[in-house]
């Protein structure tokens, strides 16, 4: 099978494609892809439950660690105003941990727009190989129509002026047959008219696709951001309740990180399966979805020496016919226009016909060779698997972060929130910061009795 022009596999993806793969049962499963076979899709099912085995194993060892620290922490003496030893470095470690999920919110947003460049590539490559294919009908379809309209009207009436000279109307009949059979000839160039599976069709349906996911993403990573960020603000201002909100944000978004761990991770093995050898997959299917013959096919998906062009013949039989109706329309014109005046007119329209009839022609040669449409499946094989098998492993090691982070933030965050000094209720209700220390004696306010004792008695109504 010939590789389309600039693509070559990545290492990423012979790495991936080497990765053991099995189903429900652990049977191996091959690594082609396949994703119709049930086998197949217990094995991208799997890759997704190692992600739930992963988040299952962060919560046990979450809940165990939260246990332990609410079950077993030491006594505290009474009086005791020094902090417990550690302290400082939870604190800090909880802070490292958000600043990693920082970090890998950056990761983030360039994995998603890798991806979204790598799906915008395959959507022009597939609107380009559209337009061509709908150039492509609409030659024929105007050409076609054209011939047809020149031998009912100006062959006939040319038929009709030269009737008083035998051999000028058994030349003007052959132009006829000529064009009648480069009508027929150019009929089945339109390889594409009537197929129901339409480029134009899969590029909307990818573009949308590809819209939700990558606003999807854009709201994980902004929601990430808003967690780290006031997960951060609570421990600068010691406040206990947006500690304990911000938690159970971390644990909704550690979930969600888990999540997406599967779904990144079972997409890269399966593009990774297609990329390894897509003619083989896209040749199938497009046969199976269009009904076209294998030579069209092959010569398209190919391009090379060893594939043949499939319209050859009929572009060979064309121009050889349009040739002999431009030299017998200037044999009638030297001959019957001196003796017949009035053939003149439809003549010049019928060399105006074979004139765009020519031209349209040499549209449809270029047209019709593999370098276009070929050049298209490239563009969409190197967007594919590699700009968008790259962005979704920076958005698996995102994903991965962001959990691993989440989790010591979740470990972390108790022990950090039980270092907060206790809030003082006078400052409480004075408005103060928590922290302050209590006002002293002498500068707290005078007693409401003596307060009532400076004010004037009121005046007997």
């Amino acid at each position: 099978m010939g590789a389309p022009p600039g693509y070559r596999p990545s290492a990423w993806v012979h790495l991936l494609h080497q990765l053991p793969r099995a189903d429900f049962q652990l049977r191996p499963v091959p690594s082609g892809f396949a994703p119709r076979e049930q086998e197949y899709q217990q094995a991208l099912l799997l890759v997704v439950a190692l992600a739930g085995l992963g988040l299952g194993l962060s919560l046990i060892f979450i809940a165990v660690y939260l246990i332990r620290f609410c079950c077993c922490r030491p006594p505290e003496l009474p009086g005791a105003k020094s902090p417990p030893p550690g302290g400082g470095c939870v604190t800090w470690s909880c802070i490292a941990a958000l600043l990693v999920g920082c970090a890998s919110i950056g990761i983030g947003f360039y994995g998603n727009s890798e991806t979204s460049d790598g799906v915008s590539q395959l959507s022009s490559a597939l609107l380009h190989a559209n337009h061509t294919l709908s150039t492509i009908d609409h030659l024929v379809l105007e050409t076609v129509e054209r011939l047809g309209e020149a031998v009912g009207t100006e062959l006939t009436t040319l038929e009709e002026v030269l009737e008083q000279r035998t051999e000028l109307v058994a030349a003007a009949r052959a132009a006829r047959r000529q064009a009648e059979a480069v009508a027929q000839q150019l009929q089945g160039l339109a390889f594409w008219q009537g197929v129901p599976l339409s480029p134009l069709q899969v590029a909307e349906d990818v573009s949308f696709v590809e819209e939700y996911r990558w606003l999807a993403y854009v709201l994980l990573l902004l929601l990430e951001l808003l967690v780290c960020l006031f997960t951060l603000l609570g421990l600068a201002k010691q406040s206990k309740w947006l500690v304990i909100v911000m938690t159970v944000m971390s644990l909704l978004v550690l979930i969600l990180s888990w999540g997406s761990v599967g779904l990144e991770a079972a997409s890269a093995v399966g593009l990774s399966d297609f990329c390894s050898n897509p003619d083989t997959y896209i040749l199938n299917l497009t046969q199976q979805e269009t009904g076209l013959s294998l030579d069209i096919l092959n010569y398209y998906f190919l391009c090379n020496q060893a594939v043949s062009n499939p319209f050859q013949q009929r572009l060979t039989l064309s121009q050889r016919a349009l040739a002999n109706i431009h030299s017998q329309l200037q044999g009638l014109e030297r001959e019957a226009v001196p003796q017949f005046p009035s053939a003149q007119k439809p003549l010049l329209s019928l060399e105006e016909t074979l004139n765009v009839t020519e031209g349209n022609f040499h549209q449809l040669v270029a047209l019709l060779h593999c370098r276009g449409l070929h050049k298209d499946y490239g563009t969409a094989l190197r967007g594919l698997c590699e700009d968008a098998l790259e962005g979704l492993l920076f958005l698996l090691l995102f994903s991965l972060l962001s959990a691993g982070a989440l989790a010591t933030t979740l470990c972390s965050l108790p022990r950090a929130w039980a270092l907060f000094p206790p809030r003082n209720p006078s400052a409480l209700c004075s408005g103060s910061r928590l922290s302050e220390p209590l006002l002293p004696a002498r500068l707290e306010p005078a007693p409401p009795s003596s307060f009532l004792a400076w004010l004037p008695e009121e005046t007997p109504l």
